[in-house]
């Protein structure tokens, strides 16, 4: 790490309140390191999170830990990191145990060995994955919130354990094969990563790595953060490693995801547990489905017990408008 990122690192964490080592040592699992120690000067306890490398089988997965109470996992989607839930989840931490991955291949999780069919980059990996994490901190149930590719993994993690997952939530996203079946050339423009990413390597890697900044310079990717933010997400798109990742995951969602949503159509496999979908007021999903009932008509298909509405600030709405952002989910979880 360059000395200037270690710099914009410090600045991006500094009033957030952090335990000490000695402190995380007695309340986490032994094979758990604190890879972060923020600022203490901060007196405000809804500020305070705790950065952990946890090692999950073969790999290592970074969490920022908040809170007390009953456990809340987050899950981001491309192109953010568990940075993204910097607003959210320290207003949830009153009543939860919040826990914010990085998924595997971004910011600071581990980057494990992709495979011919790309499968330790689909969803359901990856949510196995989580489990066993949540496993390791001692929770066996939990509540989940993925936004983009983060709702994707949530709801295959759902229909996969559904035994683990008390409430769902899932923001500004529909079923992986119900996005590809219902694909034109809207789509096709406005969710670029789709077709771009899923493209054999080294093309879509070559693209990312040329210009990671571009990554964020565009509707799809922007948002109103500062230059400290910026850096902090620009790090996994100057790493080729985790940028060929990335591109795994997205081939993943060209092929197995999409097998394995059909699957459990087939076998009439429904999301049992209640749900919340909150989407992009404006946005594609409020606009794309009408057809099909807009995005809630779509998640009806999958799931049992689901409610949802639209919320102002675009795809990244939990960055964008937090407070609405978080009011809705404390309504849902607390129900």
């Amino acid at each position: 790490m360059t000395d200037k990122t270690k710099v914009e690192r410090r600045a991006l964490v500094r009033g957030i309140t952090a335990v000490s080592a000695a402190a995380l040592s007695s309340t986490l699992p032994p094979n758990c390191v604190v890879a972060q120690a923020a600022n203490p000067s901060s007196s405000a306890n809804s500020d305070r999170f705790e950065g952990v490398e946890i090692k999950v089988g073969g790999n290592t997965i970074f969490i920022r830990r908040y809170g007390n109470g009953s456990p809340l996992l987050m899950v981001h989607g491309f192109p953010r990191s568990s940075l993204m839930w910097r607003f959210v989840a320290p207003q949830l931490a009153s009543a939860h145990t919040v826990i914010c991955v990085d998924l595997r291949g971004y910011a600071r999780s581990g980057v494990p060995d992709s495979a011919e069919d790309h499968y330790p980059y689909t969803k359901r990996a990856m949510g196995n994955e989580l489990v066993a994490l949540m496993d390791e901190l001692g929770f066996r149930k939990f509540d989940l919130v993925g936004h983009d590719r983060g709702g994707r993994v949530s709801y295959r993690l759902t229909l996969d354990h559904p035994e683990k997952v008390q409430r769902l939530a899932v923001l500004d996203v529909i079923p992986i094969s119900e996005a590809w079946a219902l694909a034109d050339t809207k789509f096709a423009m406005t969710y670029w990563p789709w077709s771009l990413l899923s493209q054999k390597a080294p093309l879509p890697e070559k693209y990312l790595l040329g210009a990671p900044d571009a990554v964020f310079d565009n509707p799809f990717g922007g948002g109103s953060f500062g230059p400290e933010v910026k850096a902090e997400y620009l790090e996994t798109y100057r790493d080729p490693t985790r940028v060929h990742a990335i591109c795994e995951e997205y081939r993943a969602a060209a092929g197995l995801d999409i097998e394995h949503d059909k699957a459990d159509q087939k076998a009439s496999k429904r999301i049992t547990c209640p749900m919340l979908h909150l989407w992009a007021a404006g946005g594609p999903l409020d606009t794309f489905y009408r057809a099909e009932g807009g995005a809630l008509g779509i998640w009806q298909k999958w799931a049992d017990n689901v409610q949802g509405r639209a919320v102002s600030g675009g795809h990244f709405f939990p960055e964008e408008n937090p407070t609405e952002t978080t009011e809705l989910l404390s309504k849902f979880f607390s129900a």
